[in-house]
């Protein structure tokens, strides 16, 4: 068994609960991070571990790890795309992890991608890092399901749980000496985009099914799916199937039952909306419209 070196490059809470796992069984070298995560700048200083804090392109980030040694990078939850020059540093491995079934979900916020297309799954997945997004060879990959009324924040929760071990997994693979790598299936690969919160929109011509996806998907949290009513911003959290009844002739996102909790129609059936947050109390009003 080998006793490697690591760097790690993190971001937030899942990152940091990451660092504080493997410090605990592995020396760690420096820390990469963004200046925002600020718990793990503290974790670092508390236990003298070098860090930087900003963006590594173009270079900026050289300088400072040329100083240290890194037998392999760990990137976990890390906020920016590495460069070749970061890749290549370790003496023998850069591994980042990466919250879905690769090679399906490539990208950004797999997780949200994945419950606002309907998965019944998603999972987490250890692979090296190239210079192409999230198409290096697997070296570790778990399923989780994803219940029904699961949000992006449940996942996020799952994954707190479930990364930290896998990480520890993965680096005893490592020391092992004889991982094994099996090459992602391009002909299977799926690549979704980073999400804003002005991605968040809701349009109510989708069916009933779609919107229920795309709201547990964003809810606290997160910034939240959103519509609009009388030009005023409504965020919405949850909501559920009703069976109020209308014509199919009736313009989507027509208001079927007014009140604090509207019912609204969409194209195969109508919706409640049960957790909405606006600057100012809305009250809807009935046979109004949503925008």
């Amino acid at each position: 068994m080998n006793n490697f070196s690591y760097g790690i490059l993190a971001s937030g809470a899942l990152g940091l609960k990451c660092v504080a796992s493997v410090y605990q069984r592995r020396q760690v070298n420096f820390v990469l991070t963004d200046r925002q995560s600020t718990a793990i700048i503290d974790f670092c200083k508390q236990h003298a571990i070098p860090f930087f804090a900003g963006n590594p392109r173009n270079g900026k980030a050289i300088p400072f790890i040329s100083a240290y040694t890194a037998d392999v990078l760990l990137s976990v939850n890390y906020l920016f795309i590495i460069e070749k020059d970061i890749i290549l540093f370790p003496k023998k491995y850069a591994v980042n992890f990466h919250g879905s079934l690769l090679p399906k979900y490539r990208g950004r916020s797999p997780h949200i991608w994945a419950i606002i297309n309907n998965e019944k799954e998603t999972g987490i997945t250890a692979h090296l890092i190239t210079e192409g997004c999230d198409e290096g060879d697997i070296i570790y990959q778990e399923n989780l399901p994803i219940h029904p009324a699961a949000t992006g924040a449940d996942l996020l929760e799952l994954f707190s749980v479930r990364y930290p071990s896998i990480v520890n997994d993965v680096i005893d693979t490592l020391e092992s000496g004889n991982p094994l790598f099996i090459k992602q299936d391009e002909s299977k690969a799926t690549w979704f985009g980073k999400r804003t919160p002005e991605d968040g929109a809701i349009n109510w011509n989708w069916h009933k099914e779609r919107i229920y996806n795309w709201v547990r998907a964003q809810a606290k949290p997160y910034p939240g799916a959103f519509t609009f009513y009388k030009d005023k911003k409504v965020i919405i959290h949850k909501i559920e199937f009703c069976d109020d009844g209308f014509g199919y002739d009736a313009p989507n996102g027509k208001i079927l039952a007014g009140g604090t909790e509207p019912v609204i129609k969409t194209p195969n059936g109508a919706v409640k909306l049960l957790n909405i947050e606006t600057i100012t109390p809305v009250l809807f009003i009935k046979n109004e419209q949503l925008q």
